[in-house]
């Protein structure tokens, strides 16, 4: 997409089994260090091996807080995928471990969530944590998660380094 607008698909005949399988990843792309575009899908109806194609393509071109990437860019791109287990609701936030669990919160229309990584990385508390998805990923309170369905999941991090 980047050079030629054309995509590259995989022959999946060629693939190892949980490559076929339905399970939601993220694709986060870190530019010098920094976050340069992150977007994932849970739950989705197509295998993993176009999630994360389809998903490193929106990272490079859709996330809106970026303008697409450039060629520029790309040689200095480092790539980050997030094999997901499903959600699991919760009821009782003794219940999430850092840097095991991500969390996705819902409350109405509204939803976000933040990979497991994230709060290890910044060096958060559970209640850090929540407060953070709850206002910067799902437009909610600080506290909004206090009267909102908790999920978590977890995470396999295959990184580039």
């Amino acid at each position: 997409m980047l050079f030629d607008k054309k995509t590259l698909s995989a022959d999946p005949s060629n693939l190892p089994p949980v490559f076929k399988r339905n399970l939601g990843a993220f694709v986060t792309l870190k530019l010098n260090g920094n976050l340069r575009g992150c977007i994932g899908r849970f739950n989705p109806p197509d295998p993993l091996y176009l999630v994360v194609s389809q998903m490193a393509a929106a990272s490079a071109f859709d996330d809106t807080r970026f303008l697409p990437l450039s060629k520029e860019e790309f040689e200095k791109i480092k790539i980050e995928i997030s094999v997901l287990s499903p959600l699991k609701r919760i009821s009782n936030i003794n219940e999430i471990i850092l840097g095991k669990h991500g969390i996705y919160i819902k409350k109405g229309f509204r939803s976000g969530t933040m990979l497991p990584q994230v709060a290890t990385e910044n060096n958060w508390t559970v209640e850090q944590f929540l407060g953070y998805t709850a206002r910067d990923k799902a437009g909610l309170e600080w506290t909004g998660w206090k009267d909102a369905e908790l999920y978590t999941y977890e995470a396999v991090v295959l990184e580039e380094k």
